[in-house]
Order: C-alpha cells, then structure tokens, then sequence
C-alpha cells in the first residue's frame, strides 16, 4: 500500500503515513497484524535548517545590491541608479521573504507594510527624478490599492466562510479603481477623459456581481465546488 498524498510505501497495517500525516485507508485491504515500516516516533530530517535557508535567501538578495552599487561606484563615481536597483531588491525581500519568518504571519500587518514601502519607493523616485506626480497620482492609489487589498486579505485569512462575497466585492472595487486611475491622471497630467477605464472596468465588476450570484445560489456554488474540487 502506498500513500495517496506522498507516494510513500506503507505497511498495510498504517493508519496514517508517517511522513505527511495522510491518513491510510483502502475498503478491499484487510489489516493484517504486521509490524510497520517505520518506527512511530519516526520523524524525517530535513538537510538544510530553516536559519541556513534564510541565511542563503538573504545573501542571494544581497548580491545584486553589492554588485550595483559597485558598478555605479566604478562608472559614475557616485550613487545615481543603485539606489532603485537597491531599494527595489531590499523591498522585494522583505515582501516577498520576510514573512516566512514567522509561523503565522498575518496580512493585517504586512500587506499594508507592503504597500508603505512601495509608496516609500515611488516617493523616493519621485524626488529624485524632480517629479510632481507622488502626492496627485502614486499616493492616492497605492492608498486605496492598500486598502483593498488588505481588507480582502484579511477577511480571506480570518473568515471561515462567504470566500466568494469577498473575491467578488474585490474584484468590484478593482473595478471602480480603473475609473479612479483615469481620473488622478486626468488631474496630475492635465489630460481629458476618453473613457478608457471603462473597458477593463465593466468585465472586472460583472465578474464580481457573478461569484456574489454564485454565493448566493446554494446550487450554483455546489456546481463550482465539485468543478473545483473543493
């Protein structure tokens, strides 16, 4: 007998397989009493500790730092593009890494730290390319973006059920946020409506209206979870 999940093989007398925890079962096996394949207590070793992993990780994101500062040092003399080559890698780290650190990290404190250091970024941009667009276009919608996405983050992380009414409001706010796109670049670059937003808005919100439908309609969403398959 081998394990669905893992495909280890098992003793036929296993209630669950020792390495993943799934339990073992077949309806036309009887359990003979034999004795199992691995102790009880055994539990598998893992090569690498999660410190050495996250020491690796870390000096694989230190790298292109250092070597970009180094050739903007060489060439120019001074700091003038590392800087966003840096920003951006040390951002994408501590989005994209850093809450692997802990156990269970929660969205409702690192989606909106995402969203202050990408805001942070454009801010530094800004000011160092002498632009005027943070406070009239970048702020506002990394905002509101923040916003959405960290609500719908955590209603998705804490909410046992109602999965579909949050996707679907989510993807209706993503499409009211098109129109809001159009309208700080009409304000920041002085440039006048053509509509544009419409185009992705309209299929953003028909597809939210659709999956809070589906919610709704107890038939409709047991079609789509055996479609699913979950």
């Amino acid at each position: 007998m081998y394990c669905a999940n893992c495909g280890v093989k098992l003793a036929d007398t296993e209630q669950r397989c020792p390495l993943c925890g799934t339990e073992a079962y077949h309806p036309d096996i009887e359990r003979p009493e034999v004795d199992p394949l691995y102790p009880k207590d055994f539990v598998p070793k893992s090569v690498l500790s999660k410190t050495t992993i996250h020491i690796i990780i870390f000096t694989l994101f230190l790298i292109p730092i250092f070597v970009c500062l180094y050739a903007d040092l060489y060439i120019n003399r001074c700091i003038t593009w590392s800087a966003y080559v840096s920003l951006s890698v040390s951002i994408s780290y501590i989005i994209i890494v850093l809450p692997s650190w802990f156990r269970r990290p929660t969205p409702a404190v690192f989606v909106p730290l995402d969203f202050f250091l990408i805001a942070l970024l454009l801010q530094y941009i800004n000011y160092a390319t002498g632009g005027d667009w943070f406070l009239t276009l970048a702020f506002p919608l990394i905002t509101y973006l923040g916003i959405m996405v960290t609500a719908a983050s955590v209603l998705l992380y804490y909410l046992k059920k109602g999965h579909l009414y949050v996707i679907g409001a989510f993807f209706i706010a993503m499409g009211f946020y098109m129109d809001i796109i159009e309208l700080f670049l009409m304000v920041t670059f002085k440039v006048s409506f053509d509509g544009w937003s419409l185009y992705p808005m309209i299929p953003l919100v028909i597809i939210g209206l659709g999956m809070i439908a589906i919610a709704i309609s107890r038939n409709a969403k047991a079609i789509l979870a055996r479609k699913l398959h979950f």
